[in-house]
């Protein structure tokens, strides 16, 4: 979460807040300095999205205490916890156009997926690490077939030799 002026807010109406003193400040200023505050308000915007990008990975350590608080058992609550760590990821990434269309450049489509591709990709990489902490709870919790002794029906057994003894 950003602050402006002392109180905590979320980072999209810290942006749009800053957008608004963006707007106040070119019609007070002279064309000159324009080109130059245009500028930083784009670095302002590439910086912000970058956070974004990355705040996926920075809500792993709480998920993973989150997965430690919650034990090893197959519990209503554990389950709960694993689901929304499975879920959360594939749901952030059908939104990633959406997510990151405030900090497009002005000139470009907002909605593009070319646009902001390195953050997009950051944030891609960021939700594949929280599939991988619940797919690995998943495993521990002895929900994923990784042993051979789960795949005993796929087996087939040989026919025995047929032995005659007298």
């Amino acid at each position: 979460m950003g602050s402006l002026g002392g109180e905590t807010c979320h980072p999209r109406q810290d942006l749009r807040r800053l957008r608004r003193a963006y707007v106040v400040h070119i019609s007070k200023s002279p064309t000159g300095s324009s080109v130059a505050s245009e500028a930083s308000y784009a670095a302002l915007k590439e910086k912000r999205a970058w956070d974004m990008a990355l705040s996926p990975a920075k809500q792993l350590p709480m998920q993973a205490f989150m997965l430690y608080m919650s034990g090893g058992g197959v519990q209503i609550f554990s389950m709960g916890i694993v689901f929304m760590l499975l879920f959360s990821p594939f749901k952030s990434l059908a939104a990633i156009n959406s997510t990151f269309a405030q900090f497009a450049p002005s000139k470009s489509d907002a909605h593009a997926l070319t646009v902001l591709p390195l953050q997009k990709f950051a944030f891609l990489l960021c939700n594949a690490l929280t599939l991988a902490l619940g797919l690995w709870k998943c495993r521990q919790m002895g929900l994923l077939p990784t042993g051979t002794g789960d795949w005993l029906a796929f087996e087939s057994r040989g026919s025995p030799p047929e032995i005659l003894l007298q």
